[in-house]
């Protein structure tokens, strides 16, 4: 981080803050009782926030501060303006996801921190899927986030001046945009020191993708998609540990890395952490061959909804600059509008297999790995399926042709579960 930091800025945890949210009359009223008695508890789970949930006896809130550098490597710094990214963020996509995410109270510039609704007792979606929990609804309920967040932040339902006004707010989340270009598509394909996987088990397989030149180019060019693509406003990090279940409730949260970009870095996210919680299975101990396959199910679910609702809402409140509606009013320019929303829903789920598979290379070979494999503590156990895994995303970006529909894609899943 360059600069210093801002006037007044300081890391609040304990009593300073419990001093500090004793000061602030919304969150003393929220939160109800004395401040003494009130409890902290630090949560912080992620690479880059200190988190604390407080509950006092008329309340809870959460507490999510930037801090200036990543909170597991304090020689790696950053700009706290990304606190300001993430509320501008919900700001934005609250109105259209509603209690898709958590409610937030206040935020304050100068201490780049969130005071935000407490998500209690939800429990984060990859130890769950870790543990063999079932949550039937989540695929339904971030399909849903999907769709609505990036539909109602794209030109096909923005006027062009919005649109514009809004990508602007987003152009100075460089540093976090950075580290996406780097640990995504660019670190993990060459020999990059931040990069780490099970060795040896793995390096003959990690040898072979950094010797593949149609593999590089296939990454890149998704790289240079996520560069130039303002396709609409994305959450930028949508994996399983950016969403939070209860029984009946789900909750996409920490979108620090929301930026305008293609939909498909969402969609593949989302679906390319299903896939690393399915091949993750056979590694975990027990018979989870039908988990494994509840998995996919909810994979399939999550593309099945977000197509399904994407394209109800572009037909119901399809009024922004692209596809203007003023042009398809007659029946034929009608029927030649839904032939065109349905290839476009086709080109959303070729992004979603490309997006995928980088995602699943990156947190096999890359900086920043998924608990999901690392909970394996045998470490050849743990390479057998991550091969499995790698050989699944080589696939979809080397030969993305052979996979057209979500069956495609489990049926390829379940080939590469199945090789030995």
């Amino acid at each position: 981080m360059s600069g210093k930091l801002p006037h007044g800025y300081r890391v609040l945890k304990g009593q300073s803050l419990r001093d500090y949210l004793s000061a602030r009359r919304d969150v003393r009223d929220r939160l109800g009782g004395r401040a003494g008695d009130w409890t902290l508890a630090e949560v912080s789970d992620g690479n880059l926030n200190l988190v604390h949930l407080v509950a006092g006896a008329g309340g809870r809130v959460c507490v999510k501060q930037a801090l200036p550098h990543v909170r597991v490597d304090e020689s790696w710094l950053l700009p706290l303006d990304r606190g300001a990214n993430e509320s501008a963020y919900l700001q934005a996509v609250l109105p259209h996801v509603g209690a898709l995410a958590p409610a937030v109270y206040a935020y304050d510039t100068r201490q780049t921190l969130i005071v935000m609704e407490a998500l209690v007792p939800h429990r984060v979606l990859r130890q769950e899927l870790i543990d063999g929990r079932r949550f039937p609804g989540v695929a339904a309920a971030v399909a849903a986030y999907v769709a609505r967040a990036s539909f109602f932040t794209s030109d096909l339902y923005l006027p062009l001046e919005r649109k514009f006004d809004l990508l602007a707010g987003f152009t100075g989340n460089h540093a976090l945009k950075r580290i996406s270009a780097e640990l995504i598509f660019r670190d993990p394909y060459y020999d990059n020191p931040r990069n780490r996987w099970t060795s040896p088990q793995l390096d003959p397989l990690v040898a072979e993708i950094r010797a593949d030149p149609a593999l590089k180019l296939a990454a890149a060019r998704l790289g240079a998609r996520f560069l130039a693509d303002s396709q609409a406003l994305i959450h930028g990090d949508l994996h399983t540990g950016s969403v939070m279940v209860t029984a009946d409730d789900s909750r996409v949260i920490d979108p620090e890395f929301a930026a305008f970009g293609p939909i498909g870095l969402d969609l593949g996210a989302f679906a390319g952490n299903l896939l690393l919680a399915y091949f993750a299975q056979p590694g975990l101990g027990g018979d989870r061959a039908e988990y494994g396959e509840w998995v996919l199910g909810q994979l399939a679910a999550f593309w099945t909804i977000f197509r399904r609702d994407f394209l109800a809402l572009w037909r119901a409140h399809g009024q922004g600059e692209a596809y203007p509606r003023v042009l398809f009013a007659d029946p034929a320019s009608a029927r030649a509008l839904e032939a065109e929303q349905e290839r476009y829903v086709g080109r959303l789920f070729s992004d979603l297999l490309g997006f995928a598979a980088v995602k699943i290379i990156r947190r096999i070979v890359g900086f920043a790995h998924a608990a999901d494999f690392e909970t394996i503590a045998d470490p050849t156990a743990r390479a057998a399926v991550e091969t499995r895994a790698l050989r699944l995303a080589v696939g979809l970006l080397k030969t993305p042709e052979t996979v057209t529909t979500v069956d495609d894609l489990l049926a390829a899943a379940r080939r590469e579960q199945r090789h030995v």
